[in-house]
């Protein structure tokens, strides 16, 4: 259904509306309808657009009409370059992926759950009538297996409320230890059929991320490893995503990957065995999936140090 629908090939417009100084400055011009053009001649065929709860809700939970049409104009921007869109709220109030934004209480405060179902209400009603153009993806990278019980009943209850807006959108749903493939067997049995299996892929994280200053135990640039010398590889791969591919055949549910790539510190070369081998497998098992990330947060593909290698990758993808 997925590739069908269009949300097979796509990339991620990370560091526009998330991940940022929210800035007028940044997010008028970070993105533009050229970017948009680009990604459509690249042969993509939708975008993963996050955001963050900053841009489009207040503290006390209301919504932010200025923030919610730079979301209208990125959709409306997406559709004019015939590209499809996966809404991906990035952070909520009280909870990111990332520990140094400090949101905390997310899974213990009915507070902060309400002002997140409240951002999936207002996100159903304003684009729930186009169930084949935009996708809704609930919550960037749930991290400890902790928040598992919690989030289980907190997505379903969103994804019930979504339904009173929108009975046909397409939904995507991801596990703990921050999306991992591995965790997906923990989650219930989608909602409905219209709900999907997501999850990202950095593995190995030792590869993926050699040299990444928010990491502590792969800062080091000098401890770089080779593709070779990774360990990865076409089985590898196979064999890590076994237990999301058992759990989605056995729920007969479709997967998608919503963020997978490789650090700008790998060179470019480096990188390519590495899109080939995991593509393989995406492509084996019909696995649909969007790249970290079109431009610059550490692994823009649009970034100059790509063109060398950038048309032996895009058929990869």
């Amino acid at each position: 259904m997925l590739k069908e629908l269009g949300f097979y090939r796509g990339v991620n417009l990370g560091g526009w509306l998330s991940q940022c100084d929210y800035s007028a400055a940044r997010m008028d011009g970070f993105i533009t309808e050229a970017d948009f053009a680009q990604i459509a001649r690249w042969g993509f065929d939708h975008v993963r657009l996050p955001v963050d709860y900053d841009v489009i809700q207040n503290p006390d939970g209301s919504m932010k009409e200025d923030g919610l049409r730079r979301v209208d104009r990125a959709i409306e921007l997406a559709e004019k370059h015939g590209l499809n869109v996966v809404l991906d709220l990035h952070k909520t109030q009280g909870f990111s992926f990332d520990a140094g934004e400090h949101e905390e209480g997310f899974f213990e405060s009915e507070t902060y759950q309400a002002y997140f179902y409240a951002v999936w209400d207002c996100f159903a009603a304003r684009y729930g009538n186009k169930p084949t153009h935009v996708m809704f993806d609930l919550l960037n990278e749930v991290t400890e297996a902790r928040y598992l019980e919690a989030w289980k009943r907190i997505s379903r209850e969103c994804v019930r409320r979504i339904r009173q807006h929108a009975p046909e959108a397409l939904i995507l749903l991801g596990s703990y230890q921050w999306n991992s493939a591995q965790t997906l067997p923990a989650l219930d049995a989608p909602y409905d059929s219209r709900v999907f299996y997501n999850f990202h892929f950095y593995e190995p994280h030792a590869f993926t991320h050699q040299g990444a200053y928010w990491e502590a135990p792969y800062r080091d640039v000098s401890a770089r490893y080779t593709y070779a010398e990774s360990g990865a590889s076409e089985r590898y791969f196979e064999k890590f995503l076994a237990p999301a591919l058992e759990k989605a055949r056995r729920e007969g549910c479709e997967l998608y990957c919503g963020e997978y790539g490789v650090i700008d510190v790998v060179p470019p070369e480096e990188a390519l065995p590495w899109f080939r081998d995991l593509h393989a497998v995406f492509e084996r098992h019909g696995i649909a999936r969007s790249l970290w990330s079109y431009k610059q947060m550490d692994f823009g593909l649009s970034d100059p140090r790509m063109d060398a290698v950038r048309q032996k990758l895009l058929p990869l993808l």
